[in-house]
């Protein structure tokens, strides 16, 4: 019975002394978190893309409870429930200006010739796998959709030639688009940056045009059309340079002949230069 007695007794005391130890560690070790973090946390949407710049929704709303971040920087929120996390916090929303997606290629199957068949998977990046995807611009859009299945926020869609079309509404510039493209045709752009290159082909001259009618050529009208040091020509292609965009006008665009230099409007319209030639063709270019 003593042995049972003492052996009870040294359960108890080591329970005891284990539970002390978890009190101690409990409080040497315990990191506050604001409950706040929590509330906003709630107020946001659960995509966790990116688009704010940060890891994860989480992440941001820990940011925004430490006033580093503005609420408006979220693009996914309506303006509406960025306003009520601003309210709660007790700051302002902030004036973060729109940023969508956008693709330098206007190279649809009507005016782009296909060089070789492709009969793999129906992805860009497989088809880019086999001798670039078959496309004669090697720079230009496959067609084949990878973009619009990634985007989570339906603000992609391929039109009747095969092209990804943005709307501008919806996008949230999440970069999802950007990642997937083997072609690296799609960036990030405030809205504003309304002059817009829809093209990426470094090939010259003729050799460009021979694969695709509304590609860059390079002429320089452009560049001459335009305030100094607006747009340049380099490596063949026209570049703005949008730390001058206040200078940016359709003047630039009028004057090129393929329409490869475009002005967006507000409303996600494309306008071309009146000296770009009409593309009135509507069925794909046969194989070349």
């Amino acid at each position: 019975m003593a042995t049972i007695l003492t052996a009870v007794g040294f359960m108890a005391a080591l329970g005891l002394m284990l539970a002390l130890m978890l009190v101690v560690a409990n409080r040497s070790l315990y990191v506050y978190e604001d409950p706040r973090i929590d509330q906003v946390e709630d107020l946001l949407p659960k995509a966790n893309c990116g688009a704010c710049g940060e890891a994860g929704c989480r992440t941001f709303a820990e940011l925004l409870v430490k006033g580093e971040v503005d609420p408006g920087k979220c693009t996914v929120n309506a303006k509406a429930t960025n306003q009520l996390i601003a309210d709660f916090l007790g700051v302002s929303l902030g004036n973060t200006e729109k940023r969508v997606a956008r693709l330098a290629c206007a190279g649809g199957a009507h005016v782009a010739y296909i060089r070789a068949s492709y009969g793999g998977i129906s992805s860009c990046r497989a088809a880019a796998l086999v001798n670039g995807g078959g496309k004669g611009c090697s720079w230009g859009c496959l067609g084949m959709g990878d973009c619009v299945e990634v985007c989570q926020f339906g603000a992609l869609s391929l039109d009747e030639h095969g092209l990804p079309v943005v709307d501008e509404d919806k996008c949230t510039a999440c970069g999802d688009c950007v990642t997937v493209c083997p072609k690296d045709l799609f960036s990030i752009q405030p809205v504003s940056h309304r002059l817009w290159v829809a093209c990426k082909s470094l090939d010259a001259g003729d050799e460009v045009e021979h694969h695709c009618a509304v590609a860059c050529t390079a002429c320089g009208r452009c560049v001459q059309d335009s305030p100094e040091g607006l747009i340049e020509i380099r490596d063949n292609l026209a570049v703005v340079d949008y730390t001058k965009n206040a200078l940016a006008s359709k003047v630039a665009i009028e004057r090129c002949p393929t329409g490869a230099i475009v002005w967006l409007e507000s409303d996600g319209s494309v306008t071309k230069g009146r000296d770009a030639r009409k593309v009135v063709r509507k069925a794909p270019l046969p194989m070349a």
